[in-house]
């Protein structure tokens, strides 16, 4: 989502760095529909087959050089320029880039290609043909899935009882280009938004911190947001400065710094203040985004247990935005926390 920054993390690493593989794979499967492919017979003896293959080839090709090294040149290029704000919800913009927006989409090319490689190059294979076709649904799924984080009806929050008044100050841990900020002027009336970031993300355009100011400026929530660049696990404030804290889809992106990241908010929240946050966990719809390394992601009950551990009692549970969300509570009174 456009929240997920790598918080917890050195300045030099980037939880998504490995879209350069992505890219290479991507050249691989290009050049094969584009080269070996139409050289089957079968294939060179279909006008139809072979123009499709060397389509698709040259399709894939140049999307995967896009993400290895036309993209920064098309960015000097070509600036990113800020849209008038309208009326509705899509005058936002969350910086979400093409290779995001339109991966998993090419991904179903590739393997519907590949599919039909198989099938008509060795139709005794039929079954391994099918498989990949499956996996070139489950691709489609997934783009589906990603591109519908663009539309504004996502700019929203579980109903959950979070807020102790309209007057909290909130710490939203990790706001990116300001989605979830934005989320919560929808609830919070008078109070105050604390939005803290590394805004050194590389796969949202120009890192985000551009774009929270102009989303900011369209939702008419800049007088009320105060925005931080900080690390989420050595957070620059005092302990019980803030009576709520929100994060969305930020926390399954810190590694092995999870927990601490937990054990921070904790710190901050005022007793019995409350936290929501909003993680991928393992799911039909992580599976149709990530396949395989879905199943790498936290589960729920992880998630659970390392708020036990921080301090954290659970409130509430669910589900919203193909996301698993929990609601939870600073003790009242001090309690032991376990080692």
């Amino acid at each position: 989502m456009a929240e997920q920054q790598q918080m917890g993390r050195s300045p030099q690493q980037n939880i998504h760095s490995h879209t350069w593989i992505v890219g290479v794979l991507g050249l691989v499967a290009g050049l094969l529909l584009l080269v070996y492919v139409p050289s089957l017979k079968v294939v060179s003896s279909s006008l139809l087959l072979f123009a499709g293959f060397h389509l698709v080839g040259a399709v894939v090709l140049l999307a995967s050089l896009y993400i290895l090294a036309l993209r920064r040149l098309v960015r000097r290029l070509w600036p990113r320029k800020a849209k008038p704000a309208t009326g509705t919800g899509d005058r936002y913009d969350f910086g979400w880039s093409p290779e995001w927006m339109n991966g998993l989409a090419v991904g179903a090319l590739v393997a519907v290609s590949a599919a039909t490689a198989i099938q008509v190059a060795a139709p005794h294979w039929w079954p391994v043909a099918f498989l990949v076709l499956l996996l070139g649904a489950a691709f489609f799924v997934g783009n589906s899935v990603m591109r519908s984080f663009r539309s504004g009806d996502h700019v929203v929050l579980p109903m959950v009882d979070l807020l102790r008044g309209d007057r909290d100050v909130v710490l939203d841990a990790g706001c990116g280009t300001g989605r979830t900020t934005i989320a919560l002027s929808r609830v919070l009336r008078s109070g105050r938004v604390v939005a803290v970031d590394r805004f050194d993300a590389g796969y949202i355009d120009d890192g985000g911190r551009d774009l929270l100011d102009r989303n900011l400026r369209a939702a008419g929530m800049t007088g009320r947001v105060k925005i931080e660049t900080a690390d989420l696990t050595a957070l620059p404030f005092d302990n019980e400065s803030f009576d709520s804290a929100i994060s969305t889809n930020v926390f399954d992106h810190l590694g092995k710094n999870k927990e601490q990241a937990l054990r921070e908010v904790l710190r901050v929240l005022k007793p019995g203040g409350r936290f929501l946050m909003a993680v991928w966990v393992p799911g039909w719809a992580m599976f149709a985004v990530a396949n395989a390394l879905s199943f790498f992601l936290t589960p729920r009950e992880a998630w659970r247990a390392m708020a036990r551990r921080a301090g954290f009692e659970t409130v509430d549970e669910g589900a919203f935005n193909y996301a698993w969300f929990v609601v939870l509570r600073k003790p009242a009174a001090p309690s032991a926390v376990l080692v």
